[in-house]
């Protein structure tokens, strides 16, 4: 939070000058599309393997072509077909496709069930999805839906467009018995009512676009991915309904590029990473949706909250800590109950009421990762991306922290006035004026988000973009004029009155539970060395000669390893000491929980007073004396690079 003048706005927001990649508009038609807040992906790599030898990669974007590549870490040499995926905001024949790929399946779905009721049909970010009031389905279900959606592809029907009156709608929606179609009819405003139908063989309302017939549809280009329970229009007091989800593109080679895509994404899963490597959990016991942040996730976290505290401190914030409960009445007007606070703002209004404030103390930096706790629904939550106790962080030097987590990529909106609003035309003026000036003295391309500011002002939101290009919402800047006003703050101007201050609300990583997820999936659960120094394992070599039975090792070996661990931690870097295993299973659990190092020690390192060494990137580096070695990560961290 922070507390400035509005003259004060624009050079408050914009303090580091960088350009950022424009980003494309995103066409809605229906509310719902997409799942998350994942806002898509430009483009993968489909990578095969090279003579049998298997590989690390990491998906990296291409700024130039914008093609995504797939970065060895193990030292073969790829084959790679790149293939640039269009987006629906790219290509409207794709848009097209998938529209029509949803009636298609429609039709297919009415065909196989003739007591299915049809009800909403959108495309989304990677395909179409279709509802139905019908029993519920199963993969075998979903392969005969997909075999009678190739046959009405072959038949090549053709899509055509009719304008009908409202009462001749309704009318065709009662002699067919679809009650959802009546219901959505009646939420439609506009006349003529427009009908696409498939030959003469099926219709529904639907304002298009279409492609002309279905043997534009390369059916090899079409996957039915799964199927799930969903809610008539979102509300769990409605029908439960069958929500059938694929994926349509234009070519197989896009089909095959997307599906590697998935696979990719499905291996970065943060959820299996966070069990896999030990990193997090949520307690099904204590509560859905309040995480328990494990040893290994908590140095994650403690790293990055150092480096958040340090860039704040070092660009004039004064750091806060304020109370976890607080009278109900200091977030609404109630009696003498206490809440967990849901927001930081309050509190840091209450300590800048303390004192009264001139002109020249502005702007004010205030500080806090302070947890705050929200009720989500359950289904809505999601791992780390949805949760109900999570710990938001304030914006300042964006760019800055984000870089220092390797994010170098990111989607700018600028959204305005809502209809629901406080505040008169002028300040609302003043402040989106401000706002784009700071964008522009970054020299950062963004786009306009009509009317989807806050009620109480304007807001820059952005959106970063991980590995596989799928873009995330974490950082944000926030001009508030209704909490000075509600909490009656001010300070003095230069002629002595008092004046109405306004407020920057910004978040960096939004919440440090959200923004961990999005690091463990953006990098696999393999962290760099850049922002979070490496834990190498240290592994008693057992050898026939020092090993005294299976779980014992000769104490010449444990008391080196234990003087190189002291080393090591005494120069800044984590370590352990692995022993009790044969050395082939050591290596394979530390490959298993991604440590990046592995310094193996037997009787030769003992008395040469070196160490062997192996990366999990590069393989074996060989021996070399403990200096060297602890020189080579130092060089390593500051280079974010890998060993």
């Amino acid at each position: 939070m922070a507390t400035a003048s509005p003259s004060l706005i624009s050079a408050f927001v914009s303090q580091t000058r960088s350009p950022c990649s424009p980003a494309p508009s995103h066409l809605r038609r229906y509310s719902g599309a997409g799942r998350g807040d994942v806002v898509g992906f430009r483009a993968v790599a489909v990578a095969r393997r090279s003579r049998g030898a298997s590989f690390f990669t990491r998906a990296v974007a291409s700024p130039e072509t914008g093609v995504q590549k797939e970065e060895k870490a193990s030292g073969e040499v790829l084959e790679e077909e790149g293939v640039v995926l269009p987006t629906n905001e790219s290509s409207e024949r794709l848009l097209r496709i998938r529209h029509t790929c949803a009636h298609v399946m429609a039709m297919a779905v009415q065909k196989l069930f003739p007591t299915a009721k049809v009800t909403i049909g959108p495309w989304i970010d990677s395909g179409f999805y279709y509802d139905f009031d019908i029993e519920p389905l199963t993969d075998k279900d979903l392969k005969r839906i997909k075999k009678e959606m190739d046959r009405i592809v072959n038949r090549n029907l053709p899509l055509v467009r009719e304008e009908v009156s409202r009462d001749e709608a309704q009318r065709r929606i009662l002699a067919i018995n679809e009650p959802y179609k009546l219901e959505i009819l009646e939420s439609i405003k506009e006349e003529p009512i427009t009908i696409y139908h498939i030959g003469n063989e099926w219709w529904d309302l639907c304002a298009g676009p279409h492609v002309d017939s279905t043997g534009n549809i390369d059916k090899n280009a079409v996957e039915l991915e799964s199927v799930a329970g969903a809610y008539w229009r979102g509300d769990e007091k409605n029908q439960m309904l069958q929500r059938i989800y694929g994926t349509a593109w234009e070519t197989q080679e896009q089909l095959k590029a997307y599906l590697h895509y998935k696979e990719e994404a499905k291996r970065r899963d943060h959820r299996r990473l966070g069990q896999d490597l030990d990193l997090f959990s949520i307690q099904d016991d204590a509560g859905g949706g309040l995480v328990f942040w494990h040893p290994k996730g908590a140095v994650v976290r403690h790293l990055i909250e150092d480096s958040w505290k340090k860039v704040h401190i070092q660009h004039g914030y004064e750091l806060l800590y304020t109370p976890h409960v607080a009278k109900v009445d200091l977030w609404r007007i109630s009696d003498e109950k206490y809440q967990l606070r849901p927001m930081n703002c309050p509190y840091h209004i209450l300590i800048y009421k303390r004192k009264l404030h001139s002109y020249r103390d502005f702007p004010i930096r205030l500080a806090e990762l302070g947890t705050v706790y929200r009720y989500e629904l359950s289904g809505s939550m999601h791992g780390l991306f949805r949760v109900r106790g999570f710990t938001q962080g304030v914006l300042d030097l964006t760019e800055e922290i984000l870089l220092q987590f390797g994010f170098m990529k990111y989607e700018v909106n600028l959204s305005t006035r809502p209809e629901k609003s406080v505040g008169d035309d002028d300040i609302w003026e003043k402040a989106t004026t401000a706002l784009q000036d700071a964008l522009d003295d970054k020299g950062w391309a963004y786009q306009i988000d009509e009317g989807g500011g806050a009620f109480y002002g304007p807001k820059i939101d952005l959106k970063i973009q991980d590995a596989l290009g799928r873009k995330w919402q974490c950082s944000t800047v926030q001009v508030d004029f209704n909490l000075p006003n509600r909490f009656d703050i001010s300070y003095v101007d230069s002629n002595s009155e008092k004046r109405r201050p306004i407020m920057i609300h910004r978040a960096i990583l939004g919440s440090l539970e959200r923004f961990f997820g999005v690091l463990i999936e953006h990098y696999a659960g393999d962290f760099p060395f850049g922002f979070l120094p490496p834990k190498p394992a240290f592994s008693p070599s057992p050898t026939t000669r020092f090993l005294l039975s299976s779980n014992r090792h000769h104490p010449c070996i444990v008391d080196y390893c234990n003087e190189v661990l002291s080393q090591l931690k005494s120069s800044g870097v984590r370590a352990e000491l692995c022993q009790g295993e044969r050395l082939p299973k050591l290596i394979r659990n530390a490959e298993k929980q991604k440590v990046p190092l592995m310094v193996v020690v037997g009787p030769k390192e003992v008395e040469t007073r070196t160490v062997t060494v192996r990366s999990r990137f590069s393989g074996e580096l060989g021996n070399m004396a403990l200096g060297d070695f602890i020189g080579r990560i130092q060089v390593a961290v500051e280079n974010r690079a890998r060993l």
